[in-house]
């Protein structure tokens, strides 16, 4: 069982009319929940970055149908087929993450599914069984990653998958917090990522706030700590997962994995099966979301870059599977990924599921 005083965070609230999401721009600085009463404004946020991190885009997405079922069904009318503009919308919010898709798909089939007068309700329970769901996948997915790390060490950790990427607890961080509850963390370097900085404004604010020891470094000093032998373990989340093992995550992922691979260290991907797309084959097929270039010119407001300079800014890398020891998920663990291995863990679950 994990320790409570290692999981305090929580970004997304519903309050039974209305949305309150944690601002995820303005930390550390700042701790502001905004409320957000329509589903466009939750595409928004999303498409915005208020909210990041696929499990949590996906919880937000659920509850930004909820809003669109209450606000439309009181309305009257066609109501069902301005909701469905307003799932167009919020589909249309992020394109990498496939739990947005995957959140989106399900709450859709239980709307189609639900009378008029009970489509509130129904749509309502989906949306926090998906959230509590989350929550307790996120805590299996700890345990059972916290049993791959041996020896006491430091870990690598880059972006941010903790509970401001997710319902709560975390994936990879939530793996960091079972394994630091049981001795086997001794502290835990946090790359910096740029060019939005989630592993220094929330990764290393989250494991503050939780009382764990970390040290903030530059994406480009990650070898060099492996070099020096300070890392024992990479663990990261993931935005999608195809079907031979391929992951694709935040941008300089990909980088760590070849590091960990020349040094020796072990590298980990946690994340819910709802992270994994069966339908691409590989990684090769996934979309790179490409965000504006003046994220990396400017920051802050501020102009950092030469004037005339361009830049180049995809949000998400590919790590081929062979880079990776370990996929981490709430039905269990794929020991160096591969088509086969896949395939068997969704057999399992689509099995769990049917009661078969």
């Amino acid at each position: 069982m994990s320790d409570p005083a290692h999981d305090t965070i929580r970004a997304i609230i519903w309050e039974g009319d209305h949305l309150k999401l944690l601002d995820q721009r303005r930390l550390p600085g700042e701790m502001l929940y905004l409320d957000l009463r329509d589903a466009p404004a939750v595409a928004g946020a999303i498409r915005d970055m208020v909210v990041r991190g696929a499990p949590a885009i996906g919880i937000a997405a659920a509850f930004g149908v909820v809003l669109s079922v209450r606000a439309h069904r009181a309305a009257g009318g066609a109501w069902r087929q301005t909701v469905a503009r307003d799932l167009e919308g919020l589909a249309a919010s992020r394109p990498t993450a496939v739990n947005l898709f995957w959140a989106l798909k399900r709450m859709g089939a239980v709307l189609d599914a639900a009378a008029d007068d009970q489509a509130v309700d129904a749509v309502t329970a989906e949306a926090d069984a998906i959230h509590q769901e989350d929550i307790a996948a996120n805590r299996r997915m700890g345990e059972l990653g916290a049993a791959l790390i041996g020896e006491r060490c430091g870990v690598l950790t880059h972006c941010n998958t903790g509970s401001l990427a997710t319902g709560g607890y975390g994936t990879a961080l939530g793996v960091i917090r079972s394994a630091y509850a049981a001795g086997k963390i001794e502290r835990v370097y946090a790359d910096e990522t740029r060019p939005w900085l989630q592993g220094a404004r929330l990764t290393a604010w989250e494991l503050v706030q939780d009382h764990i020891p970390v040290s903030l470094l530059v994406d480009g000093a990650a070898a060099a700590l492996m070099r020096a032998g300070k890392v024992g373990c990479v663990v990261v989340g993931a935005d999608r997962i195809t079907a031979n093992g391929d992951v694709a995550n935040k941008i300089g992922t990909y980088a760590a994995a070849v590091a960990a691979r020349h040094h020796g260290v072990q590298f980990i991907v946690a994340a819910p099966t709802s992270t994994i797309d069966m339908s691409l084959a590989t990684g090769d097929e996934i979309p790179i979301e490409i965000r504006p270039a003046s994220e990396v010119l400017a920051w802050g407001g501020h102009v950092v870059a030469a004037a005339g300079a361009d830049a180049w800014n995809p949000v998400f890398d590919v790590t081929p599977a062979e880079l990776i020891d370990a996929i981490v998920t709430e039905r269990g663990v794929v020991q160096h990924p591969s088509r086969e291995g896949m395939a068997r863990l969704m057999v399992d679950e689509d099995a769990a599921a049917t009661g078969c």
